[in-house]
């Protein structure tokens, strides 16, 4: 299962993210969670400690590696592999915890700026095995923009999960990423309520998404919030917000399976 996790800055996606990758793989999964973030803080939502986080590098700044892979250091006329071999990298460049392995991708330019150098092609090459050479379960946690999905990968994507929170700059991003993720071919879009405090949010989330896939909703979560201003993982601190994000992993399975 191919999962895209994005939303509003802010809105709590990457501990949704987190807390799916730790849900799967406690219940077996081979899991791969991918940090497609500029602001990565996927390590942390999946309970890397700060000392294991610091010996992440990004794919993006790797350039003796992406030189390496598309031969652009073998010669002077700028040309270089489109199709470098990848498949080796997510085992050798992974920190794995609690049965989450991680991968830092870092930013990738706009297809539209003109950016085609050893870098780009290098992420773009891996994002496309991730999605359609492994076998694991992949949780990427995303940017708004997704731009880091081009149409042969987005076709990959079983779903694409937008976290949204009671509130129109959330509803009015969700919008934004809905008419992007359509234009590059994912076909399922399932939303995910965040930081929800009362009923009357539900409602009122509900009422301005009727008509499309409502998957679940996350509590707002004292226990949550605490697990962040100490640096910890909120799975490990636990709470009534690990139901509910079981409830989201059911759903998802059963979206998966065509149910």
């Amino acid at each position: 299962m191919k999962i895209a996790i994005t939303g509003k800055g802010g809105v709590g996606k990457t501990t949704i993210a987190g807390l799916l990758a730790r849900t799967f793989a406690a219940d077996g999964s081979r899991v791969l969670a991918i940090d497609a973030d500029p602001d990565a803080n996927l390590a942390s939502a999946v309970g890397i400690s700060e000392k294991e986080r610091s010996n992440l590098q990004p794919f993006s700044r790797m350039k003796n590696l992406a030189k390496e892979r598309t031969g652009a250091d073998q010669n002077n006329v700028g040309l270089f592999v489109l199709n470098p071999k990848v498949d080796d990298l997510p085992d050798s460049h992974c920190i794995e915890h609690a049965g989450v392995r991680l991968l830092l991708m870092g930013t990738v330019e706009h297809g539209g700026s003109g950016c085609v150098c050893p870098e780009h092609t290098l992420l773009r090459s891996l994002m496309k095995h991730l999605l359609l050479d492994r076998d694991d379960v992949v949780i990427m946690d995303m940017e708004a923009g997704i731009e880091h999905l081009g149409r042969s990968t987005a076709e990959a994507v079983d779903v694409l999960v937008v976290v949204v929170e009671p509130g129109q700059r959330s509803l009015q991003t969700s919008t934004q990423i809905e008419t992007l993720a359509g234009e590059i071919g994912i076909k399922k879009i399932v939303y995910v309520a965040s930081k929800v405090v009362s009923n009357d949010d539900l409602i009122f989330l509900k009422n301005a998404l009727k008509g499309k896939h409502f998957l679940g909703s996350l509590s707002s979560s004292e226990s949550i919030r605490n697990a962040d201003k100490c640096g910890l993982c909120a799975f490990d601190i636990g709470g009534c917000f690990i139901s509910e994000i079981q409830d989201i992993k059911t759903s998802l399975i059963k979206l998966y399976n065509g149910q």
